[in-house]
């Protein structure tokens, strides 16, 4: 039975969780400063792994991330790697922008 996951945001938690039948299965944690959303941790329960839990959750945050005009910076490896797979988000990436030129 593959059913589908309910992402809300708990801000309380200041994370992202995916529910599946009232049991919570992953989460992301995410911290919000400025113009900035960083993305430090995803985790997805080893019961619910290999249903697209994680993708669901990286889709969320950065839909979420899009919704508030905030760039993302993802020191999250699974977040990294997701950002870098689907082009229509990174134009969300972080860059840092304060180089001192030689």
């Amino acid at each position: 039975m593959n059913a589908t996951a309910s992402v809300r945001d708990n801000t309380d938690a200041a994370r992202f969780e995916a529910w599946i039948d009232g049991e919570l299965a992953g989460f992301a944690d995410y911290l919000r400063a400025g113009n900035l959303a960083v993305y430090p941790h995803t985790e997805v329960r080893e019961a619910f792994e290999g249903r697209g839990i994680g993708s669901t959750l990286a889709r969320t945050a950065l839909d979420d991330a899009r919704s508030r005009d905030l760039r993302v910076l993802a020191p999250c490896p699974f977040i990294s790697g997701w950002l870098e797979r689907h082009p229509e988000y990174h134009d969300l990436a972080y860059e840092n922008r304060s180089r001192v030129s030689d």
